[in-house]
């Protein structure tokens, strides 16, 4: 798996608030850039999602693919690529939160590889501007 690319945001909600968010999952079309759909497969015993099929439409990618997820509490969210879609072939990612003098600083790191050759900048870029949307839209709607 290629390096991680991550960015931060500071939102103004506890720790608890903003994972709710992140685990509501049937949620993310309204507010994830890109997500369709998002079907959670199956749960763990603490009732979080444990494994999600997500449809991505962005842009000329277009992809269908499961994550597996595993949840440390209210502090962090790490997931990797459980089942491979036509173009993704591996990904590893994370949301890690911390308090923040009564808000919560959320960082996303992102790996991804896909099927078509990429020149590493332009990996890079790409999930750099997946993480800044995705932290943009978690912000907006955890303080919606």
């Amino acid at each position: 798996m290629a390096d991680r690319t991550s960015s931060s945001i500071t939102i103004n909600a506890s720790a608890p608030e903003v994972m709710a968010v992140i685990a509501d999952f049937p949620a993310y079309p309204g507010w994830a850039e890109g997500i369709t759909a998002a079907e959670v497969v199956s749960t763990a015993e603490d009732g979080r999602a444990d494994q999600v099929r997500i449809t991505l439409e962005a842009g000329p990618i277009r992809d269908t693919y499961v994550l597996a997820y595993d949840w440390a509490g209210d502090d962090a969210v790490h997931w990797n690529l459980a089942e491979a879609g036509t173009m993704l072939t591996g990904m590893t990612g994370a949301y890690r939160l911390a308090p923040a003098d009564g808000s919560t600083e959320v960082t996303y790191e992102l790996a991804v590889d896909v099927r078509i050759p990429m020149i590493g900048m332009v990996r890079r870029k790409a999930e750099k501007r997946i993480i800044e949307t995705a932290l943009k839209g978690l912000k907006r709607r955890v303080e919606a």
